[in-house]
């Protein structure tokens, strides 16, 4: 079974009672219209003459035809109404599916995600669509091939050779749109992909308004935006045209139908075999009829479609698997109150690398590394720039995929690091920190049940009490996207805070202190050094002469390792760099 038809299944089926109940309505919608018709043949042939007519019996007839569209109308809001909240409630669990892959599937994250933050929200919202409109569709499919089947055996019993000509226009119709099929499926990925450049693009200009007002580059930044929405809009007319055509071949069955039956009828009602009734019945049922070829032309059309949708959401989760693994929601009622993280039964005594080798998609990366760390020591990795220090880091904690190389926990080996070096073994401050447009609490605990002592203390840790006793709402205060509202360093030491209230057996740091003056830098290594097991990326003096150990870099190999003091006299990289930092932190202190 192919991954979109596998992945429409498992939709139908996570909550299957409701799909059903969903179909049942719309069923009735689709059934209904053969009421319509057999009143509209019983009344024309009152009034036409081929009875003898009554106006209580036409009356009758007509109230009954009215009291049937009326039912299908109330009929459709409720199964619009009941319809929207399973489409809704796909799809989340399809987004939710995702995003388990993203968050907890072994293997890093990073090599599945694209470049832009904007593309992968252009893959959750659309290409989910695409594919819960393909699996929505099957209720249409149902209720047109019921009708068609109930109709087609009314019709064929009052004229048969009509009924087999009506059939021909929708079989080639049919035919047609299976040879669209792979254009369609071709236009429709490239109309996607050139989307979510756009969004890609719109996110980055926002994110970046600062940078391109300052290079004056705002009307530079314009153009390319008119030129990427130029090749979207290329693309996506391409692509409706495409499905329009079909749909306009769908609608042309209805007009040559017509013509057909009026065309195949006059000799047959010149001889009394065909009445008016007979007449009005086709000419209402060809209308409704033509709901089966043109459901099956969206089925195809969309096939193609969902078909690049599940691709494309596939790319974001782990290496051979596909939307429909499962995930835990909560459509029903609330979802659980979240549980700190579990207590795990092997403390950390010591963590090893051994031959690591790893790649940085930008370029460089590390090779051969060996690593010790034991319990409680503080850790300083240094290197020049591009030397391959946060690389070190990102795979040593399964961020970027391994090339070679292991990695032991207390004489363990670890079989996925993304997976098993998360809190409370190890908590992670990036070189890049990230913080959302919440209060400060909120951007601490991201979701950890911790109260407002834990993140005072955690903060204390940090540096940081001073600065909120300034912050004007306190933990509440709103840091603004990305932390606008809060100076660089307020940013770092808040992320170092974010690991520490997990308290973590290793907490990983990427060169924290880089915006932080000299006093408030040697009061956050000395808070944190002494707070457990440290590894640190960084070039600070303050750092590196609380090292308990120095590892140098260089060119994604070690190049020393040891005591600062032994690497200031064995390490020619560690003196040249030491030489460097004491001349750029004297400029520093003589700038304030």
């Amino acid at each position: 079974m192919s991954p979109v038809l596998r992945t429409a299944l498992w939709l139908a089926r996570f909550d299957f009672r409701r799909y059903l109940v969903g179909a049942l309505l719309w069923l009735p919608v689709h059934v209904i219209p053969l009421a319509s018709g057999l009143v509209l043949q019983r009344l024309f042939d009152e009034i036409s003459g081929q009875r003898v007519a009554g106006m209580e019996a036409v009356l009758w007839l007509c109230a009954a035809f009215v009291g049937v569209e009326i039912a299908r109308g109330l009929v459709i809001v409720v199964a619009w109404t009941y319809g929207v909240y399973w489409w809704m409630a796909a799809a989340t669990l399809l987004r939710a599916d995702v995003l388990r892959s993203i968050m907890t599937a072994r293997g890093p994250a990073a090599a599945r995600l694209p470049h832009s933050s904007g593309e992968s929200v252009s893959r959750l919202r659309d290409d989910v669509a695409d594919v819960v409109d393909f699996t929505d569709e099957s209720v249409t499919l149902a209720g047109t091939t019921l009708f068609a089947a109930a109709a087609l055996t009314i019709m064929a019993a009052v004229d048969p050779v009509i009924t087999l000509v009506l059939v021909l226009p929708m079989i080639a119709i049919g035919v047609l749109t299976r040879l669209m099929r792979h254009t369609i499926r071709r236009l429709h990925q490239r109309a996607r992909e050139l989307g979510a450049a756009v969004t890609a693009y719109v996110g980055e200009v926002f994110g970046g308004v600062l940078a391109l007002k300052t290079a004056g580059a705002e009307a530079a930044a314009l153009e390319r935006l008119r030129a990427h929405n130029r090749q979207r809009r290329r693309a996506e007319v391409r692509d409706r045209m495409a499905t329009d055509l079909l749909g306009a071949a769908t609608g042309t069955t209805v007009e040559l139908g017509v013509g057909l039956v009026l065309l195949l009828a006059a000799p047959a009602m010149r001889a009394g075999e065909f009445t008016v009734g007979d007449l009005a019945l086709f000419t209402s049922y060809i209308g409704w009829l033509t709901g089966l070829p043109r459901s099956i032309g969206v089925i195809l059309s969309r096939l193609p479609q969902a078909a690049v949708a599940t691709e494309r959401l596939a790319h974001l989760m782990r290496p051979g698997e596909r939307p429909g693994t499962g995930a835990e929601v909560w459509i029903h009622h609330d979802a659980p109150p979240i549980e700190p993280p579990p207590a795990h039964a092997d403390p950390l005594d010591v963590l090893e690398a051994r031959g690591l080798s790893a790649r940085h998609p930008g370029g460089g990366g590390v090779s051969g590394i060996d690593l010790r760390i034991e319990r409680g020591s503080f850790t300083v990795v240094t290197g020049a720039v591009g030397s391959g220090k946060t690389t070190l880091l990102r795979a040593l904690l399964g961020l970027l995929p391994l090339e070679e190389g292991t990695i032991w926990w207390n004489g363990v080996r670890v079989a996925d690091p993304g997976t098993f070096l998360v809190p409370g073994r190890a908590a992670y401050a990036g070189q890049v920190p990230r913080l959302f447009s919440e209060t400060l609490r909120e951007n601490l605990r991201l979701g950890l049940p911790a109260g407002d002592d834990e993140l005072r203390e955690a903060l204390r840790l940090a540096a940081f009490e001073a600065d909120l006793a300034e912050l004007p709402g306190g933990l509440d205060t709103v840091v603004g996207p990305r932390g606008v509202r809060l100076s660089g360093g307020q940013v770092q030491r808040a992320t170092a805070a974010r690991a520490l209230v997990r308290t973590p057996d290793l907490l990983v740091v990427d060169d924290l202190s880089s915006a932080l003056d000299v006093e408030t830098e040697r009061l956050l290594w000395e808070r944190i050094a002494g707070h457990g097991t440290v590894l640190v990326v960084s070039h600070r003096q303050a750092a590196l002469e609380r090292a308990d150990q120095v590892v140098v870099l260089d060119r994604g190999r070690v190049a020393g390792r040891g005591p600062l003091g032994e690497l200031l006299e064995g390490c020619p990289e560690m003196r040249r760099l030491w030489s460097a930092e004491l001349v750029a932190e004297a400029g520093e202190r003589a700038g304030q």
